[in-house]
């Protein structure tokens, strides 16, 4: 659990929004002691931060890591089990569980739905503990599903999984030879199929909430424009860039 406490700090702090203040803060502290470094990280910040935040930039960095698998068709044989990956969420008991899931949940949870009302034989899995305390993702999502319509019965949770390559190891032993489909973010879906089939599991992809739309299509003048909420397409990107080369790293050391 200190590992992957110790990950989730590193993954944080070289995050592009961080290393974009860093180098404002080098430039606030140099300005009298090195005025010309003072400059030359002022200007990689304010750099960094336009390229960043515009969407020309951030759809070439995501879609060719969202575009490896294709949206879910369904199969011309049944689904055993529905896996949808953990994500995280806000505990608010003011909220229906639905509203508690933050977008990255939300979005598989969705797809989840969507997929078990054309084969309502199968069953759920949803994974994911609670690094934090409080209640595993993975409860969660199991609320947040029932309340759409799917029975108790049905869903089946994984609370002991803090991350990937966790939830791929726990869960290969009851889905060994079985029809299995694994719903998590399409930025996601590349390093999950990894995972699983690291572990003898060679699952259908359903890839959902995708953050890159229409890339070909055509384009106002503001897509050449920065904004804000293109942050995070920026941040997901890089953040999957570094968990596919952790994820090298770690089959290497194997």
């Amino acid at each position: 659990m200190d590992l992957f406490l110790l990950k989730k700090f590193i993954g944080f702090m070289v995050m592009p929004m961080n290393i974009i203040l860093i180098f404002l803060i080098i430039a606030l502290c140099f300005f009298r002691a090195n005025p010309k470094l003072s400059f030359k990280s002022l200007v990689a910040g304010i750099v960094a931060l336009w390229l960043a935040a515009t969407p020309a930039v951030a759809d070439f960095l995501l879609n060719p890591i969202e575009d490896n698998y294709t949206a879910f068709t369904y199969p011309n044989k049944p689904i055993d089990y529905i896996v949808v990956l953990g994500c995280d969420h806000v505990e608010d008991p003011a909220l229906p569980p639905t509203s508690q899931l933050r977008y990255c949940s939300l979005a598989r949870l969705v797809e989840a739905v969507r997929i078990y009302q054309q084969n309502p034989s199968s069953e759920l899995i949803t994974s994911g503990g609670s690094y934090k305390g409080g209640t595993p993702n993975a409860e969660v999502v199991k609320n947040a599903a029932q309340s759409l319509g799917i029975p108790e019965s049905k869903i089946t949770t994984e609370v002991n999984a803090f991350d990937t390559y966790e939830e791929a190891q726990l869960l290969a032993p009851r889905l060994q030879g079985k029809s299995v489909v694994l719903v998590t973010s399409a930025s996601h879906m590349p390093r999950a199929m990894a995972y699983f089939k690291r572990f003898g599991i060679d699952p259908m992809p359903a890839p959902a909430g995708n953050l890159v739309k229409n890339y070909y299509g055509d384009k106002s003048w503001t897509y050449y424009l920065p904004n804000a909420a293109t942050l995070n397409k920026t941040t997901t990107a890089w953040y999957e860039t570094l968990g596919r080369i952790v994820q090298w790293f770690t089959a290497l050391v194997d």
